[in-house]
């Protein structure tokens, strides 16, 4: 299998969506995760409901590669539907991870789909399995479905709340039983869950651009901390626990989510073209043409190149249709690497002066074969800039980051970085400068508005299971980010 050739990106782990009450839920759901495609990509999966019976389709792959109508669509009848795209960040996907997990529980059945990470997962895993418990998969997510059948309460919702008290992490949840669709946001809401509607039906989605797909409107985000239950008498909210200031995650405005999705009111692309003006305040150099790494750089390239007067031009072009499986990874091919993805317009950056707009750096090894790329195509210098701070720091809320030492600006100084990915400059957004580029004076130390801890190693929950990862590598090993 060919290594990912956009390793250098940050993964997030998962896409979630859900809808109540319409005739053609099973497809609503399956163009709804096509939207969330880029939320997981290696397996997709869809539960209905039709008034008597749970049907579950569960397929490893893309979306548009297996829910067909002509196929899997017709096998999933019924009103009420609830899908999940799914990352893996550890070993080979398989089928028995992949989501929406059902089960049948006293009170009914219920199926759930999670977007996120929980922090304490293994200690309760542990502790369930010594009382008895059988797990089937290797997923946290089980974890949830454990407590709940194991909850003493009597009403589903009650077990679900239960549950909700014990673990901890970042996560968003969508839930069908054969009554209600219920959503979950953590107490920080550092993953994002949104509620539309369509005509009479409500959705509940990772993001609005899954709600544009299928012509539903936004109607707002589920708070931090917020429980809806969606019935035939409409939305209630619950807020079972106390109220604490929201930390969504920062890297779902730099990164994760669509430009034409909407987070905090306003489309993530007007964000990311925030982030490029601030850049260029912070960091401006002189150059023939501003360009970026596509397609995650455009927004701050178009940004950077509005406020520092210099054009923007399409440096590097991309090839959309390279697959993870495309060619056998022989040596050669390994060293063309990046060139399979991007690949240098050489008449436009030859003799020139290049500004190289990137959203991050993790490792650092892509961005050094991009830059001598743009070198081997004639340029005179590249100067790098990056639309967020330096990242320092691992995530364990649903995001796939290597470990420190794997972590570029962890382990080097700024000149050793610009050396090695071999550029004449690099420069990052400021910590404050990010946040001034998302409406505020600068970051407030003591009380921070985002979950930023890939900067600061501010962490707002402790990663339990990561702090006792001495006795549980072996543990770790399956469960850790393995969505």
């Amino acid at each position: 299998m060919l290594p990912d050739l956009n390793s250098d990106k940050l993964k997030e782990e998962c896409g979630v969506f859900g809808i109540f009450d319409h005739i053609d839920a099973s497809a609503l759901t399956a163009l709804g995760l096509h939207s969330l495609q880029h939320r997981g990509q290696e397996s997709c999966g869809i539960v209905s409901y039709d008034g008597k019976n749970f049907f579950s389709e569960r397929r490893l792959g893309l979306v548009g590669d297996n829910f067909t109508k002509e196929t899997t669509i017709q096998k999933l009848p019924g009103n009420f539907a609830i899908g999940h795209n799914r990352y893996s960040t550890t070993g080979a996907p398989v089928l028995r991870n992949i989501q929406p997990f059902f089960a049948d529980l006293y009170t009914g059945g219920i199926s759930i789909a999670h977007n996120g990470n929980l922090t304490n997962s293994i200690m309760l895993r542990e502790k369930m399995i010594k009382d008895g418990a059988i797990f089937q998969t290797t997923s946290d997510t089980e974890t949830i479905v454990q407590l709940i059948a194991r909850s003493k309460r009597l009403k589903t919702i009650d077990k679900i709340i239960d549950s909700l008290f014990q673990i901890q992490g970042g996560y968003a949840l969508v839930m069908l039983t054969n009554k209600k669709l219920i959503g979950v946001r953590d107490p920080y809401g550092i993953r994002p869950l949104v509620l539309g509607k369509l005509k009479k039906s409500y959705v509940l989605a990772s993001e609005t651009c899954a709600l544009d797909i299928i012509g539903a409107t936004f109607v707002r985000e589920i708070e931090n901390g917020e429980i809806v239950v969606i019935t035939n008498d409409g939305v209630e909210s619950i807020k079972p626990f106390p109220k604490i200031k929201a930390r969504p995650c920062i890297f779902e405005y730099i990164y994760f989510a669509r430009p034409d999705s909407l987070m905090s009111g306003k489309s993530v692309y007007e964000f990311r073209k925030n982030f490029g003006e601030q850049l260029a305040k912070e960091s401006h150099v002189d150059a023939d043409i501003v360009s970026a790494v596509p397609d995650s750089g455009v927004p701050a390239a178009i940004g950077y190149s509005t406020q520092s007067k210099i054009p923007f031009e399409l440096g590097l072009i991309r090839n959309h249709y390279v697959g993870r499986t495309f060619i056998e990874p022989t040596q050669q091919i390994r060293q063309l690497g990046v060139k399979l993805k991007h690949n240098a317009n050489s008449s436009l950056v030859k003799n020139k002066r290049i500004i190289l707009i990137d959203d991050s750096i993790v490792r650092g090894n892509t961005s050094k074969k991009i830059v001598q790329m743009m070198y081997d195509a004639g340029a005179k210098e590249v100067h790098m800039r990056i639309s967020c701070p330096p990242i320092m720091y691992p995530d364990y809320y649903g995001i796939d980051t290597p470990d420190k030492d794997q972590l570029l600006a962890h382990n080097m100084s700024l000149d050793e970085m610009t050396k090695f990915i071999g550029v004449k400059t690099l420069s990052f957004l400021s910590i404050d400068g990010i946040y001034k580029a998302m409406g505020y004076q600068k970051r407030n130390n003591l009380s921070p508005e985002f979950t930023d801890h890939y900067f600061t190693g501010d962490y707002p929950i402790p990663p339990l299971d990561q702090s006792n990862r001495s006795v549980k590598d072996n543990q770790l090993s399956l469960l850790s980010n393995i969505r």
